[in-house]
């Protein structure tokens, strides 16, 4: 795996190292050796997907506030999806600063996102899969979220004539200054 830095401090686009033939390739996907050597955290408690029927569908912002924060890997593995990541921690120098990617099945990218940070993605096609591990199990009363199109965030997000968005996504509020 090779792990590129990005603006926000901790998070690290992820790619694999394909080992190809004429079969097709093999690519280690996780190494907890791998992941602690680059200073990630490289527990792993819980696995989720996520499916998405239609493109344009939006999930996010969302993250678990202590004691039960969560490091987070992503991967697209089936369609298309544009991943952002904010920078919700107030004593951080990069605070309300957000990046985004491109994901798919194509590149099979994944973004590892580190504890205190906000993730969301809009879907580019239909029919996308997306794969999480994280280093946390869910905890309800953890779980909290900024809002997509947060005026001071800014987000760039792709257009989109119609999003689809939850009524818990829609209700988030803007980033605490």
């Amino acid at each position: 795996m090779t792990f590129t830095a990005t603006n926000l401090p901790g998070v690290l686009i992820v790619d694999l190292d394909l080992h190809n033939d004429e079969r097709g390739f093999f690519a280690r996907s996780w190494c907890s050796a791998e992941f602690l050597n680059a200073g990630l955290n490289p527990r792993l408690m819980q696995c989720n997907i996520s499916f998405n029927r239609k493109r344009h569908t939006l999930r996010g912002m969302h993250f678990q506030a202590e004691p039960h924060e969560e490091a987070k890997v992503v991967r697209c593995t089936k369609g298309a999806i544009y991943d952002v990541v904010v920078d919700a921690r107030q004593d951080s120098p990069t605070f309300r600063q957000w990046i985004a990617v491109e994901l798919n099945d194509a590149n099979r990218r994944m973004v590892y996102i580190p504890e205190g940070l906000a993730h969301g993605y809009q879907t580019l096609t239909d029919d996308t899969e997306v794969f999480y591990q994280m280093s946390e199990v869910f905890h309800p009363e953890s779980a909290r979220g900024v809002l997509w199109n947060d005026p001071v965030l800014q987000i760039e997000w792709p257009a989109a004539g119609n999003r689809i968005i939850s009524e818990r996504d829609l209700a988030f509020q803007p980033i605490r200054l």
